[in-house]
């Protein structure tokens, strides 16, 4: 009896109290009951026993220390932190309903009996506020087995009551607060889990990291595990890599900081871009030998990706599969809610079965969509790849029909595009697989009318054909235009300094707007059929329910909501494959053309054969190219040895003066010191702000021409080569410098070696073995110096006018100053306090600009802001904003009035049709607003753009590498044309379409709010957890990408230099480095997009199933079966100064020594650069206050490094056409020389009053310089003459002559008075100049 008094003192009115049973029994079915009192007394002990057991390990363990001190007071994880939140808010939420519970019993029967529902909540709060936070903050005292403990008691017995409580709920239709509870009991369980598992992972590693502390130190610290910075998906697991887990350390580093590019993991090996094309070369190489004459580069990238590309096919039909079920669950819901069930429960199933459908669907399209990406990431990749390795074995014939533009087209257009089509490729079928499937589910729906839904579907896909023509059609005249703009804006960057100093900025400016407007019409032209075919296949579904609702009409078929909304379902599915058709059709198409492209560019490298017998070498220059391997066909030339080779026109890559020198070689002190001595830069690397580590920029602004070509035959010396080749390396030298060089580094240093020396400059020629004299593309002979003398009037000729000049009247015979050398330990002790400078110093390369955190809006408002483009935005707004709403409002129309018997079936079909022709009109003003949105923005941007690179100092381009801007006005611009105004439109939709099936279902099935407002606030926050870390990735990615095209660009101007060193492969491995650098930026990038979207369309199955299961558990006819499957069908879519004054007609010569600022004095005449202070002064204005346009355009300049334009040689000599004059013949590959007479020739027809010459004659023989000093003393005697040089005669006859030195003005006055003073500079260079052929006698 004393059981049952407490029996009943607990429950009092028994569970098993019927008519003769006793009011106490053991039926543990009633577990299944959570307001049984069975099933409460036993959770009351399990609450107790844990309670106990967390006290009792309290006290063995007693502290004298307060309570708030055992617990971890390090910070804590997002998973601990929500863990004690939610399971704390359980605890306080039993509480209160205790609390509650008990007042009531109170307040109503004024007893506490029976004790078990108040009794119970209070037990259950006080076990859950306890252990929840206990485990989730991590006791100190608590240790590591206790733990686990706790965690699986309380993981087991949760998950048990929210079966029971699910189950029962089920069965009887009632879901009571208590039953809610322990559902929610069971996420908080399992947090509980994860937060221990996570604390003894951590314990785990926290030892192994404590343990190696203890381990000697052998010097290794600095090393880094360069593994350990492989991406984590090399190693993922199968549900890792299912779920992106993997991803999630990268996620929680961009929250916690600003990421940066070493935080950004490696590709693994598989997927760079080392791997993909020794793969391509192996597939390619197989399809050589099987068929030779055919050969596809679309196929052998099939052949190399084909098991990736079968993979993701399987994930795209899984997708279709999985998708396609939506329509007949929609049908099996209607029967259901209007009670024609077919077995109990089926609702619950229908519910549960909706949920992980939307899983699988969400599962198998992120994983065809990742995989696709990275298809294409490693098809883009390898074409980089096989570009830059033909750019390597590029020829001179080839270089002059493929533009550095084109070859920059090919690599940041061409295989972009390419590497696009692998995410579209799958599209391709599975649309037809779904309108199949479609077919079938509307044929069941609806009947023989399915065949009206068909003949749609076919004239649909009929009129795209011709569009699809058309589109081809102009896309590829775009593409040629956009060829010509790159082409145009290429050589117009390229030669900035030029057009500065000649003020033809604004003429060339023009011309490429001009291409650029021709672009734009053609774009016009592409993006309308584009914008044609959205608005066709987005009309298409509204088309095909029109007329299949009119063919039921006809048919007499009746429509009720469970076949109508089916069929509304099965159109939305069906809806994004079709609408995607017009993206699919422009990315084949663009990818076509590129495919095009690059099958024409495969034969870059090939030689010309040429049939003649006789072998005319044009100039010097052309027999430096074929010592380079551009040899034709018919000639045999042998190289035994080590090749190195100083250009004509210097090249020096982006960099230190160090690695400029080195050139990929390890660095040997004594044997740099050496060189730099012999190249006699000692002098020149003190006088720079970081010593050899100084950087110097693409245009080499800080440096001189002198410095330029003496660096190159640095970088020559370093390589200890066997056979040397020189092209004219003494044209940009000073006397003393040029004999220097020639005693030190060729006579000493040569020694020994093979050199072949190409140079006007006859003075040097006695000392060598024996003389190659060349006329009109010929070598005449080949014999010694005086041989050739004695035997050659031509040569005697170019002999005596060089004697000619060096004895004028004005020279006076004097010794050469004897050079100061410098110690090896002075260079040493130079090189070392540099070296410390450089790395905390400015250097002159400007690391690319990116934005970090959040920007918010500012970059859309940016774009919209263009030419007042917010209009057509806002156009395009209220576009989309009323096609959704016709689109609702037909759905409701039909959902309201389906099964309205007052309503006839023709007036609910014309209303129908009524409501979506309105939409289609609102559809059809949103595609041409985007098109003009895009046009016009993409217009504006780019003629800022151009104003701003025409108007950019010389200092923006010295400082910011070449590659770097041919990639805004390439890919970056090509992405802005064609992608930005779709993508716009796109991401306008996304949200209104979200916000539309929200509104839907909260309006229909209201009670869902309650799970879909949390499952809301979660995707808000999870878009900001992922935007911290996304936007940085991506921005990585546009600035990579940069890298890349700067090596390109780079490599185009030196691969006959990179060549003659053979430092292909050094080239082709950074090349590598580079692509995969930007791979891998590109890689982590799409794969957070998905990350992000596969758990916000978690999200949306929780509300999708949530809004189901809603529908299933309230009484039938809650809501009518019409707005049900509408409300499915909705959810499934969810410088230094100088101080002069220059006579006007005076005739001013300019010298110095290499380095020592001449050329800068050019630079602030014209101005290039800003001057730090002073100002210059020209007929009583300062030219400061005058316009750069106007001040430059009454100048004129005869610079150091001449420059041709492609076109003809009436174009080179007069671009802006302000003469006239008979075409002559197209110019091409001209010698450096030739390049300087035309310049003359410029100079000749623009008549200038003011003439600067800045080393104008330093790549012309003495003969033809003599001829042309007496035309500039003729043709501009009343001009004032401002002429730079290193040859003395040349400055003889001027007016005044101006000495420099390490930028200062050291002497101001008449010639022959400098020539009278004792110390004199100009004194010095004289003499040097004089007496630097008599030790050249001597060898």
């Amino acid at each position: 009896m004393k059981m049952e008094d407490f029996w009943i003192m607990i429950c009092r009115d028994s569970d098993c109290s019927e008519i003769g049973r006793k009011p106490f029994c053991y039926d543990f079915k009633l577990l299944e009951d959570p307001s049984s009192c069975l099933n409460h007394v036993l959770v009351i002990c399990f609450d107790v026993l844990l309670l106990i057991m967390l006290l009792l390990n309290m006290i063995t363990k007693s502290s004298p220390i307060p309570f708030w001190t055992l617990i971890q007071t390090e910070n804590y994880s997002n998973l601990q932190l929500i863990s004690a939140m939610i399971n704390g808010s359980l605890g306080l939420l039993h509480l209160l309903l205790g609390i509650w519970v008990l007042e009531k019993k109170l307040t109503k029967i004024n007893t506490a009996f029976p004790l078990n529902r108040w009794l119970l909540e209070l037990f259950q709060g006080f076990t859950w506020l306890l252990v929840g936070l206990i485990i989730s903050l991590r006791l100190k005292q608590l240790s590591r087995a206790w733990l686990m403990l706790f965690s699986v008691l309380m993981f087991f017995v949760s998950g048990m009551l929210c079966a029971f409580s699910m189950s029962h709920a089920i069965s009887s239709r009632e879901l009571s607060l208590k039953a809610t509870l322990d559902v929610l009991s069971f996420p908080g369980a399992i947090l509980l889990l994860l937060c221990t598992y996570k604390t003894c992972k951590c314990e785990d590693t926290n030892r192994k990291v404590d343990e190696s502390l203890y381990a000697p130190l052998n010097g290794q610290f600095n090393e880094v595990d360069h593994i350990s910075y492989i991406t984590p998906f090399a190693k993922a697991g199968f549900f890792s890599r299912m779920s992106f887990w993997w991803l999630n350390p990268l996620m929680k580093r961009g929250q916690e900081k600003t990421l940066q590019d070493e935080d950004i993991p490696k590709l693994r090996e598989l997927d760079r871009a080392k791997t993909c094309y020794l793969l391509f070369l192996d597939h390619l190489n197989k399809q050589k030998q099987k068929e030779p004459s055919s050969l596809s580069i679309l196929w052998i990238i099939i052949l190399c990706h084909w098991r990736e590309i079968l993979v993701s096919g399987i994930f795209a039909l899984l997708k279709v599969l999985s998708q396609s079920a939506g329509p007949l669950l929609v049908n099996a819901f209607i029967l259901v809610a209007e009670g024609n069930e077919s077995f109990k429960y089926e609702g619950y199933v229908l519910a549960i079965s909706l949920f992980f459908i939307k899983i699988i669907e969400s599962q198998s399209q992120r994983q065809w969509y990742f995989r696709s990406r990275l298809i294409g990431m490693n098809v883009k990749s390898l074409l980089t790849t096989c570009i830059y390795k033909k750019l390597l074995r590029l020829s001179n014939v080839a270089k002059l029909t493929h533009s550095g533009g084109e070859i920059m087209n090919y690599v940041t257009v061409d295989a972009y595009r390419i590497g696009e089509l692998p995410f579209w490729f799958h599209q391709t079928w599975t649309t037809s697989i779904q309108l199949c499937i479609a077919l079938v589910i509307l044929l069941r729906a609806i009947g023989l009318a399915t065949i009206a839904s068909l003949v749609v579907i076919v004239l649909t896909m009929l009129c795209n054909i011709p569009l699809a023509k058309f589109q081809h059609k102009f896309h590829t005249k775009f593409m040629v235009a956009q060829d010509e703009r790159l082409k145009a804006s290429s050589e117009a960057l390229v030669n900035m300094k030029v057009l500065k100093l000649y003020a033809w900025e604004t003429h060339f400016k023009n011309a490429i707007e001009k291409l650029r407007n021709v672009e734009l019409k053609l774009l016009a032209s592409v993006q309308l059929r584009r914008a044609y075919n959205i608005f066709l296949f987005w009309s298409a579904p509204i088309l095909v329910s029109a007329v299949s609702f009119w063919a039921c009409y006809f048919l007499n078929i009746p429509l009720h909501a469970n076949n109508v909304f089916t069929f509304v379902a099965t159109l939305r599915l069906v809806q994004e494959p079709i609408t995607a058709i017009p993206d699919v059709v422009g990315v084949v198409i663009q990818a076509k053309f590129a495919f095009a492209r690059l099958n024409s560019s495969k034969h870059l490298n090939c030689k010309v054969n040429i049939s003649t017998t006789a072998y005319h070498i044009k100039s010097c220059d052309a027999l430096v190219s074929y010592n380079m391997n551009d040899i034709p066909t018919f000639l045999s030339i042998e190289i035994y040895g080590k090749f190195a080779y100083v250009a004509q026109t210097a090249w020096i890559q982006t960099g230190t003066i160090r690695e400029n020198i080195l050139f990929g070689s390890d660095l040997d002190m004594h044997r740099y010191q050496e060189t730099l001595h012999r190249s006699s830069l000692v002098k020149d690397i003190e006088l720079f702000p970081h010593g050899d580590l100084t950087e110097i920029g693409e245009r080499e602004i800080n440096l001189s021409g002198g410095q330029k070509q003496r660096i190159q035959l640095a970088r020559a010396l370093y390589q200890n080569a066997d056979l040397y080749l020189l092209d004219d390396p003494f044209s940009a030298v000073d006397a003393n410098t040029a004999t220097n060089l020639f005693n030190e580094y060729i006579m000493e240093r040569l020694e020994g070696k093979t050199v072949l020396l190409l140079t006007h400059q006859v003075d040097f020629l006695p000392a060598f073995d024996s003389v190659l004299l060349m006329s009109n593309g010929e070598i005449l002979q080949e014999p010694p110096y005086h041989h050739l003398l004695s035997s050659s009037q031509e040569f005697q000729v170019l002999v005596n006018s060089q004697k000619e000049t060096c004895s004028s009247n004005q020279l006076e015979s004097v010794t050469s100053s004897q050079r100061q050398l410098t110690s090896t330990r002075e260079i040493t002790q130079a090189l070392m306090e540099k070296q410390f400078k450089a790395a905390n110093g400015n250097q002159l390369i400007k690391q690319e600009e990116r934005e970090t955190g959040d920007t918010g809006l500012k970059p859309y408002l940016q774009y919209l802001t263009e030419m007042k483009s917010y209009i057509y935005f806002s156009v395009v707004s209220f576009g989309y904003i009323a096609f959704v709403f016709c689109q609702i409002l037909q759905n409701s129309w039909m959902a309201a009035n389906v099964d309205n018997p007052s309503v006839g079936s023709l007036q609910l079909i014309v209303v129908y049709f009524l409501i979506g022709a309105i939409s289609t009109i609102f559809l059809l003003i949103r595609c041409l607003t985007t098109v003009a949105l895009g046009i016009k923005s993409s217009k504006n941007l780019y003629v800022q753009l151009m104003h701003s690179l025409f108007r950019a100092p010389m200092s923006f381009y010295d400082s910011t590498p070449l590659g770097r801007i041919l990639s805004r006005v390439s890919s970056d611009l090509s992405i802005v044309d064609l992608d930005i105004p779709i993508s716009f439109g796109i991401s306008v939709g996304g949200p209104i379409i979200c916000c539309s099936n929200l509104l839907v279902l909260a309006i229909v099935t209201w009670p869902v709010l309650l799970v879909a407002i949390p499952m809301v606030y979660i995707a808000i926050r999870l878009q900001r957890y992922f935007f911290a870390s996304a936007k940085e990735v991506m921005r990585m990615n546009g600035t990579t990408k940069s890298f890349v095209a700067n090596h390109v660009a780079e490599t185009v101007a030196g691969v006959v230099t990179i060549r003659a060193f053979e430092e292909e492969d050094r080239f082709f491995e950074k090349n590598l480095d580079l692509i995969d650098i930007n791979a891998s930026a590109f890689f982590h990038s799409f794969s957070s997009n998905e990350w992000l979207i596969q758990r916000l369309e978690m999200v949306s199955a929780v509300v999708l199933a949530s809004a189901a299961l809603c529908m299933v558990m309230l009484p039938p006819g809650t809501f009518a079966p019409g707005f049900i499957g509408m409300a499915l069908s909705y959810e499934f879519s969810l410088n230094a100064a100088l101080v002069l004054s220059i006579q006007r007609g005076h005739k001013i010569g300019v010298v110095g020594r290499t380095g020592s600022g001449k050329s800068t004095l050019i630079g602030a005449l014209f101005p290039l650069v800003e001057p730090a202070g002073g100002k210059i002064v020209v007929d009583g204005m300062d030219i400061s206050s005058i316009g750069l346009h106007d001040l430059r355009s009454r100048f004129c300049i005869i610079p150091q490094d001449p420059t041709l334009f492609n076109g003809t040689v009436r174009y080179n000599l007069d671009p802006l056409l302000q003469h006239s004059d008979q075409e002559i013949r197209e110019g091409s590959n001209w010698s450096m020389g030739q390049r300087q007479l035309f310049c003359l020739g410029r100079a000749l027809l623009r008549r200038s009053k003011i003439l600067v010459l800045d080393e104008a004659t330093a790549s012309i023989d003495n003969i033809t310089d003599t001829i042309l000093q007496k035309t500039i003393r003729t043709e501009f005697a009343d001009c004032t003459v401002i002429t730079v040089a290193h040859r003395i005669p040349t400055v003889m006859d001027c007016t005044m002559v101006l000495s420099i030195s390490e930028g200062n003005m050291v002497e101001y006055d008449e010639p022959m008075s400098l020539m009278k003073t004792e110390g004199s500079l100009f004194k010095q260079l004289v003499n040097e100049y004089n007496s630097h052929f008599e030790p050249i006698e001597s060898h």
